[in-house]
């Protein structure tokens, strides 16, 4: 294991290149801040074609978990950590527990769960190496499938939106276009198709498709992303991976709303103005789609799926914060919710440095 005490360039605390190769272990774990508590987000293993492409994914996502965990009122800082290598071929128990004993060497700085590529049965493995796992199988005391929350919280945001953009919370009758029918999005539909929506999907796996479609049959499937953005639509929700809006796809959308639960969405600084400069609405990503984190935070306190929900359905009430804030400073709404965040970092953050007795 190399550990870095810190990485210069984005203001990474910690970063820290794991490998085992008899199990063919490669990981990296990034650690952004502390600030606010142990650092929490999840493992995501993935078939990088890179070192330096996971070590640039697992930087961004680590500083995206520091603003969700600020922003959604949970006590942690914001870390995740990326595998390296194809989950449907190299995932292995004893890679999994290698993975789960390097985390520990971490002393509590980090703590893991799932993401891409992950699940539950594999936090079952990881925990049996290490405290520090949690979105576990509920027969080993978890909470399970963190996507469930996820999608809450992303429909409760989209609500927040319409009530924005139209004067009223419903999205019934309104067009949505789910890009990405996996963990989240396959979710999300089940919410929308409950509330009337004319629902559009596209996915790269015809599998998820049939699902969804097999649930809902009237949701409409189109050919690729490219098309759904085109589409005639109120909203658009981006579910799968990140870089969905950039210079190509921003000015191709018709939807007067953006909001769904990928990770990363804008693909470089500059993305919200543009949009904001077109009328559509953006709602920031990790505002969006943290009640999975806050699902699997809940966790660790011995998990109430009531009261880890509820806190999940809070995710209304913040965007209509953010909204309002960057309506009175006159910012697009990504840079509102990175000021409350960030407010929130410094104004708690602040108080680890009152030294309590035994620390």
């Amino acid at each position: 294991m190399f550990s870095g005490l810190g990485h210069p360039d984005t203001g990474h605390e910690q970063v820290v290149f794991c490998q085992d190769p008899d199990s063919g272990l490669a990981a990296i774990v990034a650690i952004y801040s502390t600030s606010l508590g142990p650092a929490l987000g999840g493992t995501r293993f993935f078939p990088y074609p890179s070192t330096e492409a996971a070590l640039a994914d697992v930087l961004n996502l680590s500083r995206a978990m520091a603003y969700k965990n600020a922003l959604a009122g949970l006590d942690h800082g914001g870390g995740k950590a990326v595998i390296l290598g194809d989950p449907t071929r190299d995932k292995s128990e004893a890679l999994l527990r290698a993975y789960g004993r390097f985390v520990a060497s971490l002393g509590g700085r980090y703590v893991t769960a799932c993401d891409v590529g992950t699940y539950p049965p594999d936090m079952d493995l990881v925990a049996r190496e290490c405290r520090f796992a949690t979105g576990r199988s509920p027969e080993h005391g978890g909470a399970g499938d963190s996507s469930i929350l996820t999608a809450w919280g992303v429909y409760q945001a989209m609500r927040a939106c319409a009530e924005h953009a139209w004067g009223d919370p419903s999205l019934g009758g309104r067009r949505v276009g789910v890009a990405g029918v996996g963990k989240v999005g396959r979710h999300l539909v089940d919410h929308l198709a409950a509330e009337g929506a004319d629902i559009l999907v596209t996915d790269v796996s015809g599998a998820a498709l049939a699902r969804v479609q097999a649930d809902h049959p009237e949701v409409r499937i189109v050919a690729d992303t490219d098309t759904l953005i085109r589409s005639d639509l109120d909203v658009y929700a981006p579910c799968a991976l990140g870089g969905a809006l950039n210079d190509e796809t921003v000015p191709a959308l018709s939807a007067r709303v953006v909001c769904g639960g990928a990770n990363n969405q804008l693909a470089h600084p500059g993305v919200e103005k543009a949009l904001q400069d077109r009328g559509v609405l953006y709602a920031p990503d990790y505002l969006v789609n943290a009640g999975g984190v806050i699902q699997v935070a809940d966790e660790l306190d011995g998990f109430n799926f009531e009261r880890a929900k509820a806190r999940a359905g809070a995710i209304y009430d913040t965007t209509k914060r953010v909204f309002a804030l960057a309506e009175a400073e006159g910012v697009p709404p990504a840079v509102a919710a990175d000021r409350l965040a960030e407010a929130r970092m410094r104004s708690v953050g602040r108080l680890r440095g009152i030294l309590l007795p035994g620390t």
